[in-house]
């Protein structure tokens, strides 16, 4: 009897242990292994991140006003240019004809003027003597009255033939300016960046000037014209500064500032971008016109600030619910919809602590600190590894890329 009572004492013990240690192992599951990030000390830039090309601030097309073959090119690309200096040349010899024709009819009508003002001389003298001798009744009214209007039609023929001069005059004077048109020359200082004639070819000026040279007035002046989206260019202001790389240059960043906001709309594709005009000097000349330019704008930003990254606050522990703004999208618990307020897990002595956080400005990376028990060297928790989970499967969904942005930066 006691050895059955035994047996009977023994058999409930182990079940009330196997029932604890079951009941143990359900409460105290394997602790979580966190993934942080540190806080940092820094500056937070929010910037427009765009392309463009890089042009000279002024470029001048010159083109030919007259048709014709052109004769010589003294003129080539990266030919350093003075104002006035003759870059080509069109066959003359059809245009300097017109000039002779029209010289020729010039000196005509001078010619035929002097020949009627001497005969306005004669028909003056015979009016006046015979307006004498009619007085004296030596000569008829009827030959005074022919000689008047001999003289009245010598004056007009004089103002005809001066008329006539003035004519030949502007003729001959388009025909010189046509003339001149062969000589091409370049209208101001610079450098001739493009040129898109030979010798004996043929230029065409009737219905659309063409373009002979480009020339760039001061290459150690350059702009880069930006493609600015819609969304982003109300941020752009005048006088932001801006920053690029160029391809050939893949070390070295370029600096300058925007010059211009040109309010005239790009669309290509139904898509509407906006010309952001940033200036930069280029002193040694290593910008070269039409290269591409990854261009970034600062529209705004913070030096030496206390800095979360971003990630951290898309992070929650399991089983911690996070909250809602109202409006269907997630955020922080804690945050409070209209403010700045958000929450952030900090490590502390290896295990989560929310920390309040008021944020200022965010870049897409970092988020600044305004105010908070925050500082650089703290532990932020961007993600936890179960030791129960399968390799590669992540403890918290929530920081799985499916997770919904967190809002209000």
């Amino acid at each position: 009897m006691k050895g059955r009572v035994g047996t009977w004492s023994v058999a409930l013990g182990l079940i009330a242990v196997s029932a604890l240690g079951y009941l143990l192992w359900r409460r105290d599951p394997a602790q979580p292994t966190y993934v942080t990030a540190e806080v940092t000390r820094g500056p937070v830039v929010r910037t427009i991140t765009t392309t463009g090309a890089v042009d000279p601030v002024i470029t001048v097309e010159v083109g030919a006003y007259v048709s014709g073959t052109i004769q010589s090119c003294s003129c080539d690309y990266n030919t350093k240019v003075r104002a006035g200096q003759l870059c080509a040349k069109i066959d003359p010899r059809p245009y300097q004809v017109v000039v002779d024709q029209d010289a020729a009819n010039l000196a005509n009508a001078q010619a035929q003027l002097k020949k009627d003002q001497a005969s306005l001389a004669y028909a003056k003298i015979s009016y006046d003597r015979d307006k004498g001798l009619l007085d004296h009744g030596i000569v008829s009214r009827d030959t005074v009255d022919n000689d008047k209007s001999t003289y009245d039609q010598a004056v007009a023929q004089v103002k005809v033939d001066e008329s006539t001069i003035q004519q030949r005059a502007a003729s001959l004077h388009a025909a010189q300016v046509n003339l001149d048109y062969t000589n091409i020359i370049s209208p101001v200082d610079g450098t001739v960046v493009s040129r898109n004639i030979t010798i004996g070819q043929t230029v065409a000026a009737s219905f659309q000037t063409p373009t002979l040279f480009l020339i760039a007035q001061d290459l150690t002046k350059m702009q880069v014209d930006t493609n600015v989206s819609e969304t982003d260019v109300g941020n752009a202001k005048v006088g932001q500064k801006a920053s690029f790389t160029v391809e050939a240059y893949p070390g070295r960043t370029f600096w300058g500032d925007v010059s211009q906001v040109r309010e005239a709309p790009i669309t290509v594709q139904n898509v509407v971008t906006y010309d952001v005009v940033v200036s930069v000097d280029n002193p040694d000349f290593a910008l070269l016109p039409g290269m591409t330019a990854n261009t970034r704008i600062i529209t705004d930003e913070r030096n030496d600030v206390v800095r979360v990254p971003l990630k951290g606050f898309r992070f929650s522990p399991r089983g911690v619910e996070r909250a809602s703004d109202g409006d269907g999208h997630d955020r922080p618990s804690g945050r409070h919809k209209g403010d700045a307020e958000a929450g952030v897990w900090v490590l502390r002595d290896d295990r989560p602590e929310r920390v309040p956080v008021v944020t200022g400005l965010t870049d897409g990376t970092f988020a600044e600190v305004s105010k908070g028990a925050l500082a650089p060297g703290d532990r932020v928790i961007v993600d936890e590894v179960r030791h129960d989970q399968t390799p590669g499967q992540l403890a918290n969904p929530q920081s799985a890329a499916a997770r919904p942005r967190f809002r209000g930066f």
